[in-house]
């Protein structure tokens, strides 16, 4: 099976380093990539909610385009 997985590094100040170490340690993450992986997916939720939002006013204020297809969501 191939590894999808990328591995990055990061510099990060001391202090950031130090908060995203306590909550590893606290046993919600098993590390600090899983802690990164889960803002990662955070602010993709986020981005996403917004964009549901945006697109909610425009329909609300009749800004909308018909879809023929699926080709043109993305």
């Amino acid at each position: 099976m191939a590894n999808n997985l990328d591995i990055v590094s990061m510099s990060l100040p001391k202090q950031l380093d130090e908060q995203i170490e306590k909550e590893v340690k606290t046993g919600k993450f098993a590390s600090k990539s899983e802690f990164v992986r889960f803002l990662v997916r955070l602010w993709q939720e986020d981005k996403l909610a917004k964009e549901i939002d945006e697109a909610e006013k425009d329909i609300a204020a009749g800004r909308v385009k018909e879809i023929k297809s699926l080709k043109e969501l993305r």
